[in-house]
């Protein structure tokens, strides 16, 4: 060896010919050989060198044999397959290995450094040193680094260098020793040894302009234009003051500048209040008192003293008596002086009438009533027979005629359904990480995970594969082979992406040091370690978790997750999927099992995912919140229970606890002998010792359990027949519907049931058996006496019928009757506009959203149909049961009736604790100037941040959420967001393009010097370069390229045909010497222009043959494999669809998905305006994610008809356009505040979050009706621009407050905060974000804005009321006898102080 060392540099050559093999397998190896070059054999061999390696070599010796060359002539082929796309990196490459072999000069730069002996005994070639120059070693890897491999979606440096990032690696590669490289060592020294010469020419550059350099822009990037930066597509505000949009900047202003404002004439006004105080007390020392009074004088506290006029004696007002004074709200609403015809509205006239009528039928014929409604009611449920549930995930989420679902049918159709892909992430057993609930989408917690390769890891999960393979599904007993995808055909191997195929699926051959290498090896050059379907498996398909901040080339085995994947077939074929998914389940099976006993057996976990896991774990979800159903209902009904009957009208009596306390003190006198004999003695019934205690009678009697069970009942039964109803006309339901409906119709149903039960009471009140009251002639009590049912509207405009002439006491069907004539309006409100807000919904194309909005339409419509038909008839069952003292629950036993004294109070004036507090503190403070103000400017401030807030509403809905909390799913989910390197696979479908003509082909080809500039491969590499935009970032698979590609004569192996009958091909097992290349010999001959290349059918007759080729290392160009679903041919009509494949970049988030939406979107649209062509891109996600493409259009078209529908409805129904414009403002307001709240609290923007602003609408309604109405019917008349209408609209704000403020409170806030709670308790994250959420922060904001945004307005801009008839106008009157004063209307001092 040293004297090869010595003086290698003294001869022209350093090795010549070949020696012999190193066993009995593999290449031949060059001798040593210090001797000048030598002249070929003949000139045949010189021939065979100037094909080989190019025209320096057409004259002169070489070093190199013709056997040499022979070999050398077919390792470039091998490569040239690959390489010769870009003609600079194929002649640099031959260049590089000639001079190696052949150069006549080869001795000034290789130095032999080792030899070894063959098997035939002769020395050879071991080790040797190749001084190349910077220069050229840079050139030669720069011009190959950015070559394509269409079809692997890769690089040509994958494959010939190993994936080498700089051109040391690249030289490391090639010449280490290995089986498929290099038959002998290598080396590459940085520095040239004294005597020798780097070999160092000038390299050919990929951006020469000559054709034995130039490559197209797929394979030199240089040569490609430069786009413009091209940002997502969606976006966050274009206008930017500092680190706010310019929108929230403006509102900030304006709301500073208003509530300075307010601030500023807030104190402007007390000081001139103050001043003019001073100015009255002034003149009250110089002048009689009572001949200057003014009214201004005794305004402490009076709502309405701004708008009175000042010292106008002859205003009405002004000059009403003292007692008129002392009437408050009953005098200006009453009296006559002001000579104003109270205002009528007709059709509220006519729905009182009608609602009236209704409930007298009802109430009359309760038992008929019961039996037509639960006819109907039985009539409908029988559409249970059809009833069917929906788990599908495409056709839940996604509309029938959504964009991306009929390209994703288009696909599907013409190239067959995507794959049904298994995957498993396993990872090592280790602690919890560090930082506790991350947030979603983010790496944390991998860096405290441990790697979780080992040798006993990967020994364990080769046994594992091994029995998943092995697997047999029940019944039929199928196995992965009999349902996985095989890209090589029927016969071919399975796609399993998994490391274990870089060892060959089996271990033994491997210590538990030596695996390490060989992982290495495979990680960094994926192209030496093939798996059985020959495709290059890079380590970003096999490990997850590999450190990012690790640069040497093994922190592969730091990696912290092994990545395994099934690819099993997808079908259209019903029994071919059915097949897939008897296996899936199998396999799902095995893989639970195996997640409970991995960690004890190997110490790893699993995490995991099947065709069939999806589907599943939705439709498990339906069943897991079935005790939460119940949970509410049960809460709901106690409420019910408890609080319907406390507003009932009855004398004072003692409570339970008061009850049983007064038992304890008396039962010891029962073992006492009375001291007292004379029977005249009065004594206290209620001291009487009893063996059992006197329960109070409201306990058994009053109770409304039965009412209330009814209530709860008349939800179920509404909710069942609208299901009944729908899937009789074949609308299936859904998760939602099955476990959100029932929650919202009992929270809407409710409302109107406590609605009609407190004004039952109010007219037991007035006209039921306790009703006391003074007579207008001598003050005793109204005759007892029944009347007859007439209706009190018949005389609704007699002038002459008087308050006093209206009978006190009135029968039970009579009550019930005015009780739905008065609030039936007010149902009718809130139900139609609850009913148009949820039909609305419908409008959302997403088929879950549709169907639920249906369901909810349909369910609140059938109950309040039931309520004013069915549970009016049970309030007239349940008033008789109560006034003939029957048990609730067993009418049967009567309770013993007490002695009641005529002069009993009544308890609290037949109010509740809520309605006296409203009364006496609410209604006077919120109606205080200073507390309007502040009442606005607070939620103009709600109103400001809410719109600020909804800048940053999130699009997107993950669909962990549709998942049970404990699912397995989850964590496959977390997994896959934290360690899959790669992201969706994206196909850009062209289609309607005759691709057998010239211009077809350049419109989709990009490695040909005459494609179009725009062709659908220029555009997606230009795209690839830039995917902070496009979210593309990996080679596009161009079919049309590698099939021209195909027909190169240049590449023998590929396309041949028969010699003697070119019109037959050449199979791959056909002698060389029987077959020819395709287009070998053809006129003008195969070339990078495109000219002479096949059209039409001679196009059609190779690209068939092309399709069916197999896709081996002979050849690896051929299209069996890597393009054979990915064209649609007719043979009519050719081609009628193709695809071409790339990747996006890994996708973390739900921006990320929907942005690479619209990036492929935007791309595809491009395409097809610059080439013509009709080109769509499609992704697996795609459907999912359509709706974000439009979905803020939608919302915007939803809520804007939501709120027109409320304004026709409300100012239609309350008769007035401005109360109904205010009741609008006020439900816009509510449901922005909703909006504002949902980026806070991390809802994101999606059908789902979209119906529930909808139904925020017909809530938010309910709300502010009743008030709304009230505060309408409690009208005077006055004229708006009258001078005293400030104080009619405080007044009738106060009488709306104290009329409806209870129920609102009570019956429709406290019912609906009770039922959602509950659904805290879900484990369904869907049903947590979305309702509890969102309903949560809805009933909040409705309450608010209903009970004090719209009092104050209205009370400020009101429209003018009209007054009711009789029966309010009795309670008025019993108002004012009962002393309902409202204190702060009051005039003078001496009632403040009495109040």
């Amino acid at each position: 060896m040293s004297r090869w060392e010595g003086d290698s540099g003294a001869g022209q050559c350093a090795m010549r010919g070949s020696c012999g093999k190193k066993g009995w397998f593999g290449q031949q190896l060059p001798c040593p050989y210090d001797g000048p070059p030598v002249e070929p054999e003949d000139s045949k061999a010189r021939d065979l060198l100037v094909s080989a390696c190019g025209a320096q070599f057409v004259q002169g010796p070489t070093c190199c044999t013709s056997g040499q060359v022979e070999t050398l002539r077919d390792s470039l082929a091998q490569a040239e397959l690959i390489i010769s796309s870009c003609p600079a990196c194929r002649n640099n490459f031959r260049s590089f290995f000639c001079s190696f072999t052949c150069s006549p000069h080869q001795g000034s730069f290789l130095n032999i450094t080792d030899t070894q002996e063959t098997s035939s005994g002769e020395t050879a070639v071991k080790t040797v040193d190749f001084f190349v120059g910077e220069q050229f070693a840079s050139g030669f890897f720069d011009s190959c680094k950015n070559v394509q491999v269409g079809a692997t979606n890769g690089y040509a440096m994958d494959l010939i260098g190993g994936g080498a990032k700089t051109y040391s690696e690249f030289l490391k590669f090639l010449g280490d020793e290995k089986d498929l490289g290099s038959p002998f060592q290598i080396n590459y020294p940085s520095s040239t040894s004294l005597g020798f010469t780097a070999l160092d020419p000038t390299p050919r550059n990929c951006a020469d302009n000559d054709l034995e350099s130039r490559c197209t822009c797929i394979d030199c990037p240089t040569v490609c234009p430069a786009l413009p930066y091209e940002p997502p597509q969606i976006n966050g505000p274009t206008c930017q003051f500092g680190t706010l949009s310019c929108l929230s900047f403006v509102l900030i202003l304006a709301y500073s500048l208003c509530a300075v404002a307010f601030v500023f004439g807030y104190v402007l006004q007390v000081t001139i209040r103050k001043r003019r105080e001073k100015r009255y007390e002034r003149m009250a020392l110089s002048v009689d008192t009572a001949s200057i009074r003014s009214p201004t004088l005794h305004t402490r506290g009076l709502v309405g003293a701004v708008s009175l006029p000042q010292g106008d004696a002859n205003d009405s007002l002004g000059a009403q008596s003292t007692e008129s004074r002392r009437l408050g709200r009953g005098a200006s609403l009453l009296d006559p002086i002001e000579a104003s015809q109270p205002r009528q509205y007709r059709l509220n006239t006519i729905l009182r009438r009608g609602f009236y009528r209704l409930g007298l039928a009802a109430a009359s014929s309760p038992f008929l009533t019961f039996s037509l409604v639960f006819t109907v009611i039985g009539l409908l449920n029988l559409g249970w027979q059809r009833f069917d549930i929906e788990t599908d995930p495409v056709r839940l989420w996604v509309a029938p005629d959504s964009e991306s679902k009929l390209q994703k049918e288009y696909f599907d159709e013409h190239f067959g359904p995507f794959y049904r892909p298994q995957q498993i992430f396993v990872t090592a057993l280790s602690g919890p990480p560090i930082i506790i609930d991350p947030p979603p989408f983010t790496d944390t917690g991998v860096s405290s995970q441990d790697p979780v390769l080992s040798y006993d890891h990967l020994r364990y999960w080769m046994d594992v594969e091994s029995d998943i393979r092995a697997l047999r599904s029940s019944p039929n007993g199928y196995r992965l082979t009999d349902v996985c995808f095989k890209p090589a055909g029927p016969q071919g191997a399975c796609v399993v992406q998994s490391v274990g195929a870089w060892f060959g699926n089996d271990l033994s051959d491997y210590d538990e040091e030596s695996w390490k290498d060989r992982l290495v090896q495979c990680a960094n050059s994926p192209v030496d370690c093939l798996p059985d379907f020959q495709q290059p498996l890079g380590p970003q398909y096999v490990l997850g978790g590999v450190p990012a901040d690790m640069p040497e080339r093994n922190s592969y085995l730091d990696a912290k997750a092994l990545v395994v994947t099934y690819v099993v077939a997808n079908s259209l074929d019903e029994a071919e999927i059915a097949k897939a998914a008897e296996w899936e389940q199998t396999l799902r099976a095995y893989l639970v099992d195996l997640s409970e006993r991995i960690p004890s057996e190997a110490g790893m976990n699993i995490a995991f995912s099947t065709g069939v896991s999806l589907e599943e774990e939705i439709s498990r979800s339906t069943n897991t919140d079935v005790r939460i159903v119940v949970l509410s209902y049960l809460a709901m009904f106690l409420y019910i229970s408890l609080t319907l009957g406390n507003g009932s009208a009855a004398r004072e009596e003692e409570g339970v606890m008061a009850s049983l306390s007064l038992w304890a003190r008396n039962f010891r006198k029962l073992f006492k002998r009375s001291s007292i004999t004379s029977s005249s003695v009065s004594v206290d019934s209620r001291n009487t010792p009893h063996i059992l205690p006197r329960l109070p009678r409201h306990l058994f009697v009053g109770s409304k359990f039965t009412l209330g069970l009814l209530g709860i009942g008349l939800v179920i039964l509404s909710v069942s027949s609208s299901v009944g109803f729908f899937s009789l006309v074949g609308v299936k339901t859904t998760l939602i519907i099955a476990e959100v409906i029932p929650f919202l119709v009992l929270a809407v149903g409710v409302d109107n049931v406590f609605i009609l039960v407190h004004e039952l009471d109010r007219q037991n009140l007035l006209h039921g058996p306790n009703a006391s009251a003074i007579a207008p002639g001598g003050g005793y009590p109204a005759p007892r006496s029944p009347t007859p049912h007439r209706s009190p509207f018949e005389s609704a405009h007699d002038e002459s019928v008087d308050t006093a002439s209206v009978p006190l006491y009135l029968s039970a069907e009579e009550r019930v009757a005015r009780t739905l004539a008065k609030m039936g309006p007010s149902i009718l409100l809130s139900s139609v506009t609850e009913t148009v807000a949820f039909g609305l919904g419908a409008l959302v194309p997403m088929p879950a959203v549709r169907n639920f909005a249906l369901y909810a339409a349909g369910s609140v419509f059938l109950n309040a149909l039931l309520q004013v038909s069915v549970f009016v008839s049970a309030l007239a069952v349940d008033l008789k049961r109560v006034e003939a003292s029957r048990v609730d629950c067993f009418p049967c036993i009567r309770w013993p009736s007490r002695i009641a004294l005529l002069d009993a109070p009544m308890n609290g004036s037949g109010l509740g604790r809520v309605a006296r507090f409203i009364r006496r503190h609410y209604a006077p403070f919120l109606l205080r100037p200073v507390v309007k103000g502040a009442v606005l400017l607070t939620f103009a401030g709600f109103f400001v941040l809410s719109a600020i807030s909804m800048q940053h509403i999130q699009l997107g809905l993950d669909q962990r959420l549709a998942l049970p909390s404990d699912s397995y799913l989850n964590d496959y989910f977390d997994h896959l967001d934290v360690y899959l390197d790669v992201g969706p696979p994206v196909y850009f479908v062209s289609h309607d393009l005759d691709v057998t003509k010239r211009l077809g082909q350049q419109e989709l080809c990009g490695r040909f010097t005459t494609c179009d500039e725009f062709s659908v491969a220029n555009v997606l590499e230009a795209e690839r370069k830039r995917p902070e935009s496009s979210f593309i970032s990996q080679p596009t698979a161009s079919w049309m390229d590698d099939f021209l590609k195909w027909l190169d004569p240049a590449m023998e192996t590929c396309c041949r045909v028969r010699k003697r009958n070119p019109s037959m091909f050449c199979t791959p097992r056909d002698s060389e010497r029987l077959c020819q290349p395709c287009l070998y010999g053809k006129e003008p001959a195969w070339n990078i222009t495109m000219v002479g290349l096949p059209e039409g059918e001679e196009f059609m007759r190779y690209l068939k043959q092309w399709l069916i080729s197999p896709t081996d290392e002979t050849c690896p160009l051929a299209g069996k494999a890597s393009f054979g679903t990915a064209l649609s041919l007719d043979d009519e009509t050719g081609v009628v669809a193709s695809h071409f494949r790339t990747s996006h970049s890994p996708l973390r988030s739900q921006d990320d998905f929907i942005n690479s939406m619209a990036a492929a979107r935007h791309i595809a649209a491009k395409i097809s305006e610059f080439t013509g062509s009709q080109v769509f891109p499609y992704s697996l996600h795609y459907v999912f994610f359509d709706q974000y493409a439009h979905i803020i259009a939608i919302t915007q078209e939803i809520l804007g008809l939501g709120l027109a529908a409320v304004l026709v409805v409300t100012a239609l129904l309350l008769g007035s356009w401005r109360t109904g414009t205010i009741v609008t403002g006020v439900v816009a307001l509510t449901v922005m505040t909703v909006m504002g709240v949902m980026a806070v609290w991390g809802i994101s923007l999606n059908a789902i979050s979209l119906v529930n602003l909808v139904i925020s609408i017909g809530i938010a309604v309910e709300f502010c009706a009743h008030v709304a109405r009230a505060f309408m019917s409690a009208g005077s008349g006055l004229p708006a621009d009258h001078p005293a209408g400030q104080k009619e609209r405080d007044e009738r704000m106060w009488t709306a407050l104290v009329d409806v403020g209870p129920s609102v409170l009570s019956g429709i806030t406290f019912t609906k905060l009770i039922g959602m709670s509950v659904l805290a308790l879900t484990r369904s994250k869907l049903l947590e974000i979305y309702y509890f959420r969102m309903w949560l922060t809805l009933i909040i904001s409705g309450a608010l804005h209903g009970l004090v945004l719209l009092p104050v307005v209205l009370s400020l801009a009101g429209g003018p009321g009209f007054a009711q008839q009789e029966a309010d106008e009795e309670w008025m009157s019993n108002a004012i006898r009962s002393d309902y004063e409202y204190a702060p209307f009051l005039a003078d001092d001496d009632s403040m102080a009495s109040y």
